[in-house]
């Protein structure tokens, strides 16, 4: 099952090419608001399946392009992301000790928004195509061997980073953690839709020109450990984000009017743009590419404030 919120908040199911409203089916859920009532339902899904069924069942639903769609989890309580957790293509001797790092739940964003680069001094800004686990119950101290089951499903996700804050070593917070900086959806795809989540390839378009390209097979620590190591230090919640990492190798500066398209094998197509009040200018090439030239770190800023010319 696909998902989604709607127009105003409306909670959808995709029904093929279309949007079909199932709030009725879930209007005895508490909430205040769609951020619980998404959260509500995931915790009492088995409840609920038969009802959201029925109810796409029952109508004929609207054209998905006549729907403003929204992000699917609009402010989760916990967004957890794995830190340098890809081999990278092989090119990593051995996994890098496991690591994360939390965003705020305010950062995210939807299908057809707008991530914001922010007039700070970064060196250069990235978004990292990444697959999230979406949680499907209160989970702490869970064991490997049972952690696929507190999986509710899957979503696309972007990390934003804005890279090179000083001073330096003062990091993850300030670089991950900006408005508009985790862009997330369209649909949530309930597990059972995706048989193997270690085998599905992750692509992302920049102005339509493919940059990242990569399998979940390449994956360091899998889905089980990070499960495992994250509710080992905090509890997640229903509905909470883990974001799983990226494959650095693909990654290249997000500039002013870029259009961003991420899509992961089983879980559509997520689509936003990027706004740069600044118009800072980056080259518009990969990590990939300067290793290949033998150059050190990533793209250097060409124009705008804060390029090293105008310092």
């Amino acid at each position: 099952m696909r998902l989604h919120f709607f127009d105003d908040f409306k909670l959808g199911v995709l029904k093929g090419d279309t949007v079909v409203d199932v709030s009725a089916a879930v209007r005895d859920i508490p909430h205040t608001g769609p951020h619980d009532l998404i959260g509500g339902l995931i915790e009492r899904f088995a409840g609920y399946r038969a009802r959201l069924e029925e109810a796409a069942r029952q109508s004929t639903g609207v054209p998905l392009g006549k729907v403003r769609i929204r992000p699917p989890l609009p402010k989760p309580t916990n967004i957890v992301a794995m830190a340098v957790n890809y081999m990278e293509d092989g090119t990593r001797a051995e996994p890098a000790p496991i690591n994360a790092f939390l965003k705020s739940p305010n950062a995210v964003i939807g299908e057809g928004e707008t991530m914001v680069l922010p007039d700070v001094p970064a060196t250069i800004f990235e978004g990292e195509a990444e697959v999230a686990v979406i949680i499907g119950r209160r989970a702490s101290h869970v064991r490997a061997a049972d952690a696929m089951g507190y999986v509710f499903g899957y979503t696309n996700f972007i990390d934003g980073s804005a890279r090179g804050l000083p001073p330096a070593g003062n990091t993850f917070y300030q670089m991950k953690s900006r408005d508009t900086f985790a862009p997330l959806g369209p649909f949530l795809v309930t597990a059972d839709e995706i048989a193997e989540p270690h085998k599905l390839q992750v692509r992302l378009w920049v102005n339509g020109t493919l940059k990242q390209n990569f399998n979940t097979s390449d994956m360091a620590h899998k889905i089980p450990r990070c499960i495992e190591w994250v509710t080992s230090i905090h509890t997640l919640e229903p509905g909470d984000v883990l974001a799983t990492g990226t494959n650095h190798r693909g990654l290249s500066a997000f500039q002013d009017g870029d259009r961003i398209e991420l899509e992961t094998e089983g879980l559509s197509r997520l689509r936003f743009s990027v706004r740069d009040d600044l118009k800072r200018t980056w080259a518009r090439e990969t990590r990939l590419d300067r290793q290949e030239k033998k150059l050190e770190g990533t793209t250097p800023q060409l124009t705008g404030k804060h390029a090293p010319a105008a310092r």
